[in-house]
């Protein structure tokens, strides 16, 4: 295990390398606790964890979760687990169908198992994809997954989150494993790359270079943006609360931005001379791509088990993006 000290941890947090991952294991570490991470540096990088190597609390093994062994001796050293480890970014799913499907599950098959084994307190991270086509907005934790056909591996990704997702509740019911699954809605923020298809990383970059911001589609589908921070202290409130054990818990804003607007508050934040550029889904993505209209949380569970949801407006967030973007 590469980078390893053999010793035990407070917590394993697995893709601890992403985006979200060294967020996580950032504040993890800014509370005196210890943090083990396991990343294959597929999608994440060590240059996320710059703030965390040097604390004497914080390792990290480069390897896979497929990897059971690995997952096995990791787990066995911590004693709470956050499973963020997982494909990412629609562009890279569609390309990578069968990764895409066996890192999903695989992995979490491999986590959960050993989870179980020592009965370790347990956060899955699901994602807001798994409404799929739905259209009962807000989507309640309860509702229906409406998901589109096999031969469309857009839908494969959504498809292998639920298959964790009810793999982790079959444990939480069957063997008690304290496990609460969280479906996360769109998380943005510092340290987010534009490489695998997320929209406001790639507004952001666009924009500050002075090249039109893409928009795929007629822009009119709207999304909720949540700041990374308050999406990962819900997720640590969660774990803190044991009436989250055995549930689905949706983490995310309420406020609702269509993508055409989006653009334009990214623009007037910048300063940028940027114009936007309207592409067809069959120019951005394979042919019959599907996306969804609408996509906005019910945060009514989640307010009632921890009394907070992410709450940062659109403007808040990019002022905390441009803060920390480099310079052009």
């Amino acid at each position: 295990m590469p980078g390893l000290r053999i010793r035990s941890y407070d917590y394993l947090v697995t893709g601890g390398a992403g985006f979200i991952g060294s967020h996580v294991c950032e504040e993890l570490l800014s509370r005196g606790r210890s943090v083990l991470v396991i990343d294959d540096l597929s999608t994440g990088s060590l240059a996320n964890l710059e703030r965390c190597v040097e604390n004497s609390g914080f390792s990290y093994a480069v390897g896979s979760v497929c990897d059971e062994s690995l997952v096995s001796e990791a787990v066995d050293l911590c004693g709470i687990i956050i499973h963020l480890a997982a494909a990412v970014g629609v562009e890279n799913i569609i390309r990578q169908p069968v990764e895409t499907i066996e890192i999903n599950v695989r992995g979490t098959e491999n986590v959960l198992r050993s989870a179980s084994k020592k009965l370790r307190r347990t956060f899955i991270a699901s994602t807001s994809e798994v409404y799929g086509k739905g259209n009962c907005v807000p989507f309640q934790e309860e509702g229906d997954l409406v998901l589109g056909a096999t031969s469309r591996s857009r839908w494969s990704y959504a498809c292998s989150k639920a298959i964790d997702e009810f793999l982790a509740l079959a444990y939480a019911k069957a063997r008690g494993l304290p496990v609460t699954v969280g479906r996360l809605f769109n998380t943005v923020g510092p340290r987010q790359s534009g490489r695998y298809g997320m929209v406001l990383p790639r507004f952001v970059a666009q924009a500050l270079a002075g090249r039109p911001l893409t928009v795929y589609g007629d822009g009119t589908q709207t999304r909720c943006f949540s700041l990374v921070n308050e999406v990962v202290a819900c997720v640590l409130a969660l774990l803190e609360t044991d009436a989250s054990v055995g549930m689905a818990v949706n983490i995310g804003s309420t406020e609702e931005i269509s993508i055409l607007d989006l653009a334009a508050r990214v623009i007037e934040k910048t300063g940028s001379t940027s114009r936007v550029t309207l592409v067809p889904y069959d120019e951005a993505y394979p042919k019959d791509f599907e996306d969804m209209q609408r996509r906005v949380p019910d945060v009514t569970r989640l307010l009632a088990l921890t009394g907070m949801a992410p709450t940062a407006g659109i403007g808040e967030i990019l002022d905390r993006i441009l803060g920390s973007a480099p310079a052009v």
